[in-house]
C-alpha cells in the first residue's frame, strides 16, 4: 500500500511569509537570519551546530535528498514539505532546486579571528558585488585562509546571492562583518600579519614577490572594488601593494580570479621550506 502523501505547508502559513521576508537585507538584520538554497548548502549549514533552523522542500526534493532531510533534523531543524509554487516564492534563485533552509547569522566576532592568530586572511574592503564577495569567500576557503573579513564598506555577507556563490564556503570559515578598513589592518599588523593590498596598478610583482621569499609570513589581503580597485588612502594603509602580472594581452583579471591567485600564493608560500606552515598542515 502507498505511503500517505506529506501534509504541505500552506501558502500563507507565518513561517512561509516569515521567510519569503528574509530575502530583504532589513529582515535579515532585525531577525539574525537568512537564506541558503539548495543541497549543498543546507547541507553544510545542517553539519554546522545548531545553524539550520527550518528547512522548506518540495516533495520531490525530498524524496531526492533524503539524506540532507535527516541530516536537518537531526540538527533540530523543522522541516516543512511544500508545494513546489511556495518553494519558489521563498527563493531567490531563478531556477530552484527544491530547498531552501533558514539559518541563524554564521559571523564570527573580529577580536575571536585575532585571538586564533591567522596566517592568512581575506580582507574585502570595497567589494560591493555579492557574487564576487560570495566567490572571493569560496577562494579564500579553498586555498586554506583562516578568516575573511568583509569591511563595513562592502556587500552583506548574507545577501542570497553572495551565500550562494560560496558554495557551503560561508559556514567553514571564521567571517567577521563590519569591521571599518582602518581598525582591520591596524589590528591585523598588530597581531603579527603582513597587510597586503592587491591592485592592478602596485608597485611590486606578485612573481617577484614569491622569487624573493617575502610571501611566506602571515599575510592579510585586501581585496578592493570589481570596478575602480582600492582608493589611494586604502593602499596607503598596506605594508606593500602588489600587482598581479599579467603576462599575456588580457587587459586585466576579474575580482575572485586575481583574488583566487593572491590566496593560493601565499599559501604556497607559507608551505614551502622556511614558510609560515609546514607541509603537513591542513
Amino acid at each position: 500500500m502507498p505511503s500517505a502523501s506529506p501534509e504541505l505547508i500552506p501558502p500563507r502559513s507565518s513561517r512561509v511569509l516569515a521567510a519569503r521576508r528574509l530575502a530583504r537585507r532589513g529582515a535579515r538584520g532585525k531577525e539574525r537570519l537568512f537564506l541558503a538554497e539548495g543541497p549543498q548548502a543546507v547541507r553544510e549549514a545542517a553539519a554546522h551546530g545548531s545553524t539550520l533552523v527550518e528547512l522548506f522542500t518540495t516533495v520531490e526534493a525530498a524524496e531526492r535528498y533524503a539524506d540532507i532531510i535527516g541530516e536537518a533534523r537531526a540538527a533540530g531543524a523543522r522541516v516543512h514539505p511544500a508545494a513546489e509554487d511556495v518553494v519558489a516564492d521563498i527563493s531567490t534563485t531563478v531556477t530552484p532546486q527544491g530547498l531552501v533552509g533558514v539559518c541563524r547569522f554564521v559571523d564570527t566576532p573580529f577580536e575571536q579571528i585575532l585571538a586564533a592568530r591567522p596566517k592568512l586572511v581575506a580582507v574585502l574592503a570595497h567589494v560591493r558585488d555579492p557574487g564576487n564577495a560570495g566567490t572571493v569567500l569560496r577562494c579564500a576557503d579553498a586555498a586554506g585562509a583562516e578568516a575573511v573579513v568583509l569591511t563595513d564598506a562592502s556587500v552583506d555577507l548574507y545577501n542570497p546571492k553572495a551565500v550562494r556563490a560560496s558554495v557551503g564556503s560561508l559556514f567553514h570559515l571564521p567571517v567577521a562583518v563590519g569591521v571599518p578598513v582602518e581598525r582591520a589592518v591596524s589590528a591585523l599588523r598588530d597581531a603579527g600579519v603582513r597587510v597586503v593590498a592587491a591592485d592592478g596598478a602596485g608597485d611590486r610583482d606578485l612573481d617577484d614577490e614569491l622569487d624573493k621569499g617575502g610571501m611566506g609570513g602571515p599575510t592579510a589581503w585586501v581585496f578592493g572594488n570589481e570596478a575602480w580597485g582600492l582608493p589611494e588612502e586604502t593602499r596607503a594603509l598596506a605594508d606593500a601593494v602588489v600587482r598581479v602580472p599579467i603576462h599575456g594581452r588580457a587587459e586585466s583579471l576579474n575580482l575572485a580570479t586575481a583574488a583566487a591567485v593572491c590566496l593560493y600564493a601565499s599559501a604556497r608560500a607559507q608551505r614551502a621550506s622556511g614558510g609560515c606552515r609546514t607541509v603537513t598542515e591542513s
